[in-house]
């Protein structure tokens, strides 16, 4: 099989939660600051989450989160008259790790008049590619049916990608996304600021956040991601990097796949019965050294 690595340049809170704590939230107008106070418990508050942060300070019964909205996965909705952003406060269950309670927080404004949406600005693509296949990687329009208009699009759209594979007169492939990034900066070995979309072998760990989803496939050696905008640092160009897998599509396992949330579980792309695989996605996926068409 082939590879390759491809670049693509409000005040509310309910207070009722698992535990017997006092929540206190303090909503500004670019940031929130969190107090849970849980007095004489023994619990570890250091394994709070507030979306992807952990807690900025933590002393005895008590965490602190103070963090922007542009940070830990806030999810930003806005109406005609209303600006919202949302999350999830969540620790894990004592019984079972791998299950945390969660609690929503959220912090709603009135919209501002002058206020419209920034524009995300992705950089051009550039692919690479190792072994008899050519790769290839591009911003479409909202259909999938040609190259997209612009580069520039509005936080909270979704951004159309299409990933595909030329066989030529190769065997029938499964074209994957095994793992995707965002970047601020186009080398992705810089020190720069990373997001993770897709990780653990094709688990777009984005669409736990976000509208972000695979699209269902025309051909096999094609893959379509809808890419929900976000704002990520301070960059006006944000540069993806993404690994492509072209596999057998009937060894679909652990370490190939694709698979995005669909309600509050995880689904399979190509075989929705067969969702199983993606049970790892929430934890650690196993890995296998991959063989490439030149036999490397």
């Amino acid at each position: 099989m082939a590879f390759s690595l491809v670049r693509v340049p409000l005040l509310s809170l309910v207070a009722a939660f698992f535990v017997n704590a006092d929540i206190q939230l303090d909503c500004g107008p670019d940031a929130v600051t969190l107090v849970w106070t849980e007095s004489g418990s023994q619990r570890d508050l250091w394994l709070l989450r507030l979306g992807s942060c952990g807690p900025s300070a933590v002393s005895s019964g008590e965490a602190v989160f103070s963090v922007a909205f542009s940070e830990c996965n806030f999810r930003r909705k806005v109406t005609k008259d209303e600006l919202e952003y949302s999350n999830d406060l969540t620790y894990p269950s004592f019984e079972n790790t791998k299950t945390t309670f969660s609690h929503p927080v959220a912090c709603s404004f009135e919209r501002p008049i002058a206020w419209s949406p920034p524009q995300y600005h992705p950089a051009s693509l550039q692919t690479y590619g190792q072994g008899d296949l050519r790769f290839r990687m591009e911003l479409m329009n909202d259909r999938f049916s040609g190259p997209a208009p612009s580069r520039a699009f509005v936080l909270g759209a979704l951004i159309p990608i299409k990933a595909s594979v030329a066989q030529d007169k190769h065997q029938p492939l499964l074209l994957l996304l095994d793992e995707c990034v965002a970047t601020p900066t186009q080398s992705l070995w810089t020190d720069s600021d990373v997001y993770h979309i897709i990780t653990n072998h094709g688990c777009l760990v984005d669409s736990r956040v976000s509208r972000s989803r695979f699209e269902p496939r025309s051909h096999s050696s094609e893959i379509g991601l809808s890419l929900q905008a976000f704002r990520f640092a301070v960059a006006k160009e944000v540069y993806i990097h993404c690994t492509l897998t072209a596999w057998d599509p009937n060894a679909l396992d652990q370490n190939r796949k694709a698979c995005h949330q669909v309600g509050d579980r995880w689904e399979l792309l190509d075989d929705s019965s067969a969702s199983a695989v993606c049970g790892c996605c929430d934890t650690s996926c196993s890995s296998r050294r991959t063989r490439s068409t030149s036999g490397t």
